[in-house]
């Protein structure tokens, strides 16, 4: 039974990475200047979650759009170069640049200036776009200009033909699955941090109080429950508010974009250390007492006004133990982009608004509350630690993206270790904070979360030797950023895999650094060699600019099972898909998706092959196949997860 359901979940998971993604459409429309100049306006309409980059990139990164206008009837004079609009400039971390790219709907103009009677321009745009777990090859679409004439154009494609015709309005599509998931993350996540602010000694002693006023001053049992509820949905509706105001204010493009700010982690570094500090107890953070007083007062009226404002002076007066979690859930919302925010104070706000209306249905449950007491600080302390160590995170992407190797990965862990540490010293008593009870003995909880902690500190510890640590590895630099990248003590020579297994390296490959896999980029040669040492292929279509590829050979990749594989079981052939070196005269062939035209380049010679014979056209695309070029496994495309990877590959090279 195990084994059918994990085919039928790799079945499907192949299904929904080997798509074909169409997700830009290019519209075209003139505007006269004067008799002589017009404007020629190219309008991107690039579906949710999906980017465009600049025309201008600097070497090393991502393909820029670049817009190509034919004069060989040198009918019409350029002004100038295609200007586009404002855009988002953001630090990349992976290609360690800034880069500019565009979402929405998105304008790039170019004026012109016609010299001889002329009623159309051609031109075309190549351009690459990507979203947060894939990118496509680069595209090259038409583009028709009808000087003197209003009729919008626009690009479609159906089958393996792109045509140009006039449109009424332009198309756009919804949110593809990946960031549905990321929003159920976010969510997730959200609800257990509401749960960790109601145990707090701000909140929880709120509740038999604030459920005992329900029951007894309404008529009934049922009236008490009612007004419970709309308590809780009271709650639920002002943070909600809050994060509808973040999203309103900032914009949730501009959000996902300063995710990716140096400043922007820097500064939250600096916040999330003082929510820590307030944690633990040094100081408080409060709003104005004349805010509570004047809602407070508001609460008298009575009704669902008044009810209202009972839940509005709840928020303000847990402020200072519930605004240093809301603070941190808005920061990790904002790497999201989008609803993020809006979805995550619904998840915090569902958590404290249940337990209101659960126990005001059933008041005999306060009977089971603990008392409130001095562990309620132990809540709040625990926090602070976790504050802090996840604010070091922030500052190591800073670190990151500056590549100033300050922060380098034994220094994170070490921190971290020295965090958790202390951590388990004051859960186990041997450390007392401001704010602390008197503490005579160490209940059985308290010593379970204390060991807890403990176990996850030492295993944090060969960390600094080089261990992979796969349990925080979002969290701490990547392998290679480290003082000693393969590891202390660790030598290349004689270490095992391809480094030493091929020191004469067959025609054609090469070993793929820093970690030595033999791979190919010749697709003919890499499945002869195949066929000579008798392994099952695995074709990794990528790309120079593609951004998740490089998270898949940074952070799944050098995972020990996964690496093994790729040295010892198959033979890998990676295809850019974004290769601009142009194809030999004896290679150039007339293009199967659009008529008319030939390859010019090897990356869409591989594009090409990916699209026809896949039915997809997104990277990382990974293909296991045998000697007959016949699948072995449904393909995959992005997978972070490395079990999910791991298994792939187990089942696929099984069949070989």
């Amino acid at each position: 039974m195990k084994n059918i359901i994990l085919a039928i979940a790799l079945l499907m998971f192949g299904f929904v990475n080997s798509q074909v993604f169409d997700p830009v459409k290019w519209t075209t429309s003139v505007e006269k200047i004067s008799d002589t100049e017009y404007q020629l306006i190219s309008t991107a309409n690039i579906d949710a979650g999906w980017h465009l980059y600049s025309q201008t990139v600097p070497d090393g990164g991502p393909i820029p759009t670049t817009f190509t206008f034919d004069n060989s009837g040198e009918n019409f004079t350029l002004n100038g170069a295609t200007k586009e609009g404002e855009g988002h400039t953001v630090q990349d971390p992976i290609f360690e640049m800034e880069i500019k790219y565009f979402d929405g709907e998105s304008k790039f103009i170019q004026n012109i200036t016609i010299d001889k009677a002329t009623t159309s321009v051609h031109g075309f745009v190549e351009f690459m776009v990507c979203d947060d777990t894939r990118c496509l090859p680069p595209t090259e679409v038409d583009l028709e200009f009808y000087i003197g004439d209003k009729k919008e154009l626009t690009t479609e494609t159906k089958g393996d033909v792109t045509t140009v015709a006039p449109i009424e309005k332009s198309v756009k599509t919804s949110e593809d699955s990946a960031t549905n998931k990321g929003l159920w993350s976010i969510f997730f996540i959200a609800f257990l941090s509401g749960f960790a602010a109601l145990l707090t000694p701000c909140v929880f002693p709120m509740i038999p109080m604030t459920v005992s006023f329900f029951t007894k001053q309404s008529k009934s049992r049922a009236a008490g429950i009612k007004n419970a509820v709309i308590y809780g949905i009271s709650i639920i509706v002002i943070y909600l508010l809050l994060g509808i105001a973040v999203t309103g204010i900032f914009g949730a493009d501009a959000l996902n974009a300063l995710a990716t700010s140096v400043w922007f982690n820097v500064i939250f570094f600096i916040i999330l250390v003082v929510f820590a500090v307030s944690f633990l107890g040094a100081f408080e953070i409060m709003l104005p007492n004349s805010w509570a007083n004047k809602v407070d007062s508001q609460a008298d009226r009575g009704g669902l006004v008044g009810i209202f404002f009972m839940a509005l002076a709840l928020a303000i007066v847990s402020f200072s133990c519930t605004g240093p979690i809301v603070g941190t859930l808005l920061v990790e919302a904002a790497s999201k982009g989008g609803l993020a925010p809006i979805i995550g104070m619904f998840g915090f706000s569902l958590a404290i608004a249940l337990p209101f209306a659960l126990f005001a249905a059933f008041p005999g449950w306060l009977n089971s509350l603990p008392k409130s007491g001095g562990w309620l600080n132990t809540v709040k302390v625990f926090l602070g630690f976790l504050e802090l160590a996840l604010a070091f995170k922030f500052l190591s992407q800073a670190d990151l993206v500056l590549q100033l190797h300050i922060l380098e990965r034994e220094v994170f862990i070490a921190i971290w270790i020295a965090i958790f540490g202390t951590l388990a010293l004051y859960l186990f008593g041997k450390i007392k904070l401001p704010h602390d009870s008197p503490l005579t003995h160490i209940s059985v909880g308290r010593l379970s979360l204390g060991l807890v902690v403990l176990t996850f500190t030492i295993y944090m510890i060969p960390g600094l030797w080089g261990a992979p640590l796969n349990l925080i590895s979002a969290f701490p630099p990547p392998l290679e950023y480290s003082e000693s990248p393969y590891g202390v003590g660790y030598s290349k020579l004689g270490s095992g895999g391809s480094a030493s297994a091929h020191v004469d390296l067959p025609e054609g490959a090469h070993l793929l650094a820093p970690h030595d896999i033999l791979a190919f980029n010749d697709y003919d040669k890499g499945l002869a060699y195949a066929k000579q040492v008798d392994k099952p292929v695995m074709l990794d279509f990528t790309g120079w600019a593609c951004v998740n590829c490089r998270k898949m050979e940074q952070n799944i990749w050098p995972n020990p099972k996964i690496l093994k594989i790729l040295k010892e079981d198959v033979v890998l052939i990676s295809l850019y898909v974004d290769d601009k070196r142009k194809l030999e005269d004896d290679e150039v062939v007339p293009s199967q998706l659009k008529p008319g035209k030939n390859l010019k380049y090897i990356g869409q010679k591989w594009s090409e092959m990916q699209t026809i014979k896949y039915k997809s056209n997104s990277q990382p695309f990974y293909v296991l196949m045998d000697h007959n070029e016949d699948k072995l496994i449904e393909p995959v495309g992005y997978t972070p997860d490395v079990e999910d990877y791991h298994t792939w590959l187990e089942t696929g090279i099984s069949k070989f």
